[in-house]
């Protein structure tokens, strides 16, 4: 069965808390605090399995969720960090944020690699918070937690030639006879019900090709099965456009040109500009040659005469795929829309005022220190107010018109200013 679309759920581990301990040994009086730091959790990245063509492995593995950091120890032992967890996709494989539908990645490389989501960082242990000032904390800092995401996995095969047509023109056979591929070749329409690669070989140099099954009229709406792939011919630099020039199932050949072209032209500007190689196949079934040539004033281009099944043609039509890709600039990856930060934010905030009248902060410098509070701790929440002093927050809310007796909410703790 080929998949080339999925959703899939990710979650990096959360990072290990720090602890709170302190130096016990005989003889060793007021040995003071000693609790280690949490371990990081592990990320999530995507590597490129260039074995793979489908993404058939995400058909029942949708949840994915990496190591969680381990907790710190006493002796200021810091905690085991979490495993990172890869993925493996296919090559050509296009990453997308489920919600917004943006492109976060394209592993578009053989060697690509992406962290599509970091570890949550560990907590400090009660041993980084000790101050001349504060020699007992009896407070740490707990780990970083993470959020699960939801991401679209989105196949585009890679290729440098696609071959595109009407069911039963022959699409496969002439893949099958100029490369060592070998597609199902049936005499029914919708025989490919997937796309087929084969690496062509002429001399030293090699192209990849592409055989691209299901495009009818209406392709683009979803018609058939074209609107499945058509995504599949998006990356190509050339497409050879083969053609039933024998007209054997009662279709005219001039007639399936305009309309794949048309559902091309619909599903995308750029694959309508592509170049294309025009393929009159079935030539042995034709008896009157003045078929061709009228077809060729029509299109206003000359055809490659071909019998895929009797390999005729087929030394013309790979010398002009060669000739042509020379000159074609590479495919490039699909442009990032959505780039994920990989540095963690722990000094920005903002504030806004509910409709209760209530001063909410906001932000990385937040969440940093909702790690750091313990509310039943008073030297815990003493260092909580310090910070909020210390980074400006407190002249901030007096700037937005915080008065004494104000209520405040900072992530989920609320209190009552005082100047």
């Amino acid at each position: 069965m080929f998949l080339d679309i999925a959703t899939i759920f990710i979650k990096a581990g959360n990072g290990g808390d720090g602890v709170v301990s302190f130096h016990t040994e005989k003889y060793v009086a007021k040995g003071g605090p000693d609790g280690g730091d949490g371990g990081n959790g592990g990320s999530i990245i995507f590597t490129v399995d260039n074995n793979a063509c489908t993404l058939m492995d995400f058909k029942f593995a949708k949840h994915f969720r990496a190591e969680n950091g381990e907790n710190g120890g006493a002796k200021t032992c810091k905690g085991k960090s979490g495993k990172d967890l890869y993925i493996k996709v296919p090559r050509g494989t296009i990453i997308k944020d489920k919600k917004s539908g943006n492109v976060i990645a394209d592993m578009f490389y053989e060697d690509s690699t992406f962290v599509a989501q970091n570890g949550g960082l560990g907590g400090k242990g009660n041993a980084r918070f000790a101050t001349p000032q504060r020699k007992a904390p009896r407070f740490c800092q707990k780990g970083e937690r993470t959020d699960e995401i939801e991401l679209t996995l989105e196949l585009k095969t890679i290729a440098d030639v696609g071959l595109v047509g009407f069911p039963n023109v022959g699409k496969s056979t002439l893949l099958s006879v100029v490369s060592s591929a070998k597609p199902k070749i049936a005499n029914y329409h919708f025989t490919t019900l997937s796309p087929n690669l084969g690496v062509v070989r002429r001399y030293d140099e090699t192209v990849v090709m592409a055989d691209i099954p299901g495009l009818i009229e209406g392709a683009s709406q979803g018609a058939g099965l074209g609107f499945r792939f058509l995504r599949h011919v998006e990356r190509v630099r050339l497409i050879v456009h083969v053609v039933d020039i024998s007209g054997h199932e009662g279709r005219d050949p001039y007639v399936d040109y305009t309309t794949i072209n048309t559902e091309l032209q619909n599903y995308s500007e750029k694959l309508a500009k592509l170049e294309q190689i025009v393929v009159a196949n079935k030539c042995d079934l034709v008896e009157d040659e003045s078929l061709i040539e009228e077809f060729e004033k029509k299109i206003g281009q000359k055809v490659i005469r071909m019998s895929a099944i009797s390999h005729q043609g087929t030394e013309e039509l790979l010398t002009q795929v060669f000739d042509k890709i020379r000159d074609l600039p590479k495919s490039e990856p699909m442009p990032v829309e959505y780039v994920i930060s990989t540095d963690k934010d722990t000094s920005s905030y903002i504030i806004t005022i509910d409709e209760d009248g209530i001063y909410e902060v906001m932000g990385g410098l937040v969440d940093m220190l909702c790690r750091n509070v313990v509310l039943d701790d008073y030297e815990s929440f003493r260092y909580f107010q310090k910070m909020l002093k210390d980074k400006g927050v407190i002249k901030a809310l007096q700037r937005n018109g915080c008065v004494e007796g104000d209520i405040v909410r900072i992530g989920d703790i609320e209190f009552d200013f005082v100047e």
